[in-house]
């Protein structure tokens, strides 16, 4: 008989799986860390760890490394896990590739050139050039001077030509670079003795990392999130995945996850970066229902943090820093108990020194 888990079971499911209840932690035993913390903006990667009960003596032993894997995007993982992370992230097929380099894939097709191909040219021509700390920049006009027409563009803001954006970041991990912290503009650098494993464990498998972290789901949910063909997701769906059934819909969870919805729901409170993994989940509409909540949350660009209290989504918050002062502006859905506020006045206390900051308040805004 197919299981039927409601929206409350799998958004605290979800809570618990991410760690988000847990008040303290190592690198060592971050869930998260196994599919990657995206780190983009001031409340990125580092930020969302700190949520899952990591404190500064834990983030400062640089047992981190930073790379543009999953759509292209920033990620903390374990610096120990790289030859895993780097087998992992590789496109399943070329289909695949030419569906996360996005426009990219046109230029090289008229050419006849493969899109993985194409990512291992690239891959070469930045290993080439990143032999020492380099300021990205300066490896884009570097490595752009080495390739062919087909992978480049004229870029109309600049006047200039350079190599395609996705192709060049997703590049980066073939080419064994990394992105030094806290660089901005990103330095990519080389990652000494880097060699992806010959073969991706369970545990960093990341469409069985998605099921444990952001379950239950469907092929359609995982493909999403890795910006590849559905088609190759369920050639590679796990044999052993569990049917259940959410609102109706059918989905799927890890065997060792079935019988784990039915705990009591987080009590918890958590200002969460607008990236963290907890908001990444493809099926937004189970996240947040209203359409003009979801807008909000989700907006195209600029988007707020989101306020978790009790495993709901209950709100959004923005941080407005001057010099060493931050407010953290703080609106929320509906009416929250005096416990939740003052909570909330305790995370903005937490993300001020997170920051390295004084807090002067938590404005709730109506």
């Amino acid at each position: 008989m197919v299981a039927s888990i409601d929206r409350v079971e799998v958004l605290g499911f979800r809570a618990r799986a991410q760690q988000l209840d847990r008040t303290d932690g190592t690198l060592a035993d971050t869930a998260v860390l196994e599919i990657g913390a995206q780190d983009t903006g001031p409340d990125g990667g580092l930020w969302a760890l700190r949520n899952r009960g990591l404190d500064g003596s834990a983030l400062a032993d640089h047992g981190l490394a930073t790379l543009w894997t999953v759509r292209g995007a920033p990620h903390l993982y374990r610096r120990e896990d790289l030859p895993q992370v780097a087998a992992a992230v590789t496109p399943f097929s070329d289909a695949d590739a030419g569906k996360r380099i996005y426009d990219a894939a046109k230029p090289l097709r008229a050419a006849g050139i493969g899109n993985l191909a194409a990512l291992d040219a690239v891959a070469a021509a930045m290993r080439s050039v990143v032999t020492a700390p380099l300021v990205k920049g300066e490896v884009s006009a570097r490595v752009a001077a080495l390739m062919d027409a087909p992978y480049l563009r004229h870029c109309r803001p600049c006047d200039a030509t350079h190599l395609y954006e996705m192709p060049f970041r997703l590049a980066a991990v073939r080419a064994g670079l990394e992105l030094r912290a806290g660089t901005s503009p990103p330095v990519l650098q080389p990652i000494a003795g880097l060699r992806p494993a010959a073969r991706v464990s369970e545990r960093f498998d990341l469409i069985r990392a998605y099921l444990r972290l952001l379950g239950p789901a469907t092929p359609k949910h995982v493909a999403d999130y890795l910006d590849a063909p559905v088609k190759d997701v369920k050639a590679r769906w796990p044999a052993d995945a569990v049917e259940v059934s959410v609102a109706g819909e059918t989905r799927w969870v890890l065997p060792a996850d079935a019988d784990q919805f039915d705990a009591p729901r987080p009590q918890l409170v958590r200002l969460l970066g607008p990236f963290d993994l907890f908001l990444q989940a493809k099926d937004r509409p189970l996240l947040v229902d209203e359409p003009a909540r979801a807008k909000a949350l989700w907006p195209v660009l600029g988007r707020p943090g989101a306020v978790v209290a009790d495993g709901e989504i209950a709100g959004t918050w923005r941080p407005r820093q001057s010099g060493g002062k931050l407010t953290v502006q703080v609106q929320l859905w509906s009416g929250a108990s005096a416990r939740v506020r003052a909570a909330i006045g305790e995370q903005a206390e937490r993300l001020a020194a997170h920051r390295q900051v004084r807090l002067l308040r938590a404005d709730f805004v109506d």
